[in-house]
């Protein structure tokens, strides 16, 4: 029986309920979880210390990452009784074993982001001597 993907990739990328880029990179893949985990890895913080660490992330979306991370199992919330109320953020095993696979992706990018930065120069020069001809 023939499949009905295209058969360019392995099925699994075509099945929208098993493939791993959509259930689970599509999540803490993003530029938010990934800044969140790995300010959180160096220690627990409150919200107030995340919004300072990540200064281009809105309370709205701070919030909304803390959430889904909390969902996914990858940080632990805990509220102290206090007034105010105190809430710590911490990553969980889970998170850090993600963060340690992580880790050759940021040395990787730190190595490659001037050659990444140069090629984007390049090709938007182009396009701009392009479109001005």
């Amino acid at each position: 029986m023939a499949s009905k993907f295209p058969g360019i990739a392995p099925d699994i990328f075509y099945d929208l309920d098993f493939c791993p880029i959509r259930s689970v990179f599509s999540r803490i893949g993003g530029k938010w979880s990934l800044l969140i985990l790995t300010h959180l890895n160096f220690g627990t913080h409150r919200f107030s210390e995340l919004l300072a660490a990540i200064p281009d992330i809105s309370q709205r979306m701070l919030t909304q990452n803390l959430k889904s991370l909390q969902r996914d199992g990858m940080i632990t919330r805990k509220v102290t009784a206090s007034v105010p109320p105190r809430v710590d953020y911490t990553v969980t095993p889970l998170a850090v074993s993600y963060l340690e696979h992580l880790e050759g992706m940021l040395q990787w990018s730190l190595k490659q982001r001037k050659l990444i930065e140069a090629n984007q120069a390049s090709y938007d020069e182009a396009v701009q001597s392009k479109n001005v001809a």
